[in-house]
Parts: structure tokens; sequence; C-alpha cells
């Protein structure tokens, strides 16, 4: 097994996971969100380290989520039914209505 620091830009947080290979840049790997649901993360990059002891040098992931796992943006409320006329925008014409 090999340990990887794994650097997640969408949540900025550090951990260190073991792996039975080091994932390449461009592939795809499950992690623990953290509410404790799985999701999709892309490899943005991978690079190496020499580690304070030794001759051994570390590998790095960063992460990203992939955009398909990412949570919708929260919809807009509609205004109210009593909201006030917008003003036409500049070169807008008011027409009326054409009711046959």
């Amino acid at each position: 097994m090999i340990e990887v620091e794994v650097q997640n830009e969408t949540h900025q947080t550090q951990e260190r996971l073991r792996f039975a290979s080091v994932p390449r840049i461009g592939e795809g790997i499950r992690l623990r969100e953290p509410d404790g649901c799985w999701a999709s993360y892309d490899v943005l990059d991978v690079w190496y380290q020499k580690a304070e002891f030794g001759d051994v040098w570390m590998p790095y992931l960063h992460v990203c989520m992939t955009p398909d796992e990412q949570p919708a943006a929260a919809p807009q409320p509609a205004p109210p039914f009593f909201a006030e006329p917008r003003s036409p925008a500049w070169g807008e014409e008011e027409v009326p209505p054409f009711t046959g």
C-alpha cells in the first residue's frame, strides 16, 4: 500500500489515504464527504516530494469534485405577486398585448 496525501480543492482539506497504486491525472476516485456520503473526484495534479526521512519520495494528489457530483445551486424564490413592475430598460418599448 502506498500512503498518499490528498489535497481536496472542493473542501480545502488535506488527509493521508492508502492506495494500491497512485492515481494518474484525469482519473476519477471516490472519497467520503464530511457528511458521510461518497462522491466522485477528479485528480487534477500528481507530484512527488522528498520525505524528511531517508531517500523516499512521497506522492501528493490534488483533487476536485467532479462537476456532475457538485450540488445544484438552490433555486431562486419567485418574486412576490405584488412586486412592483420594473421600468423598461433602454431600447425596450412598451407594446400592448395582442388579444385577437
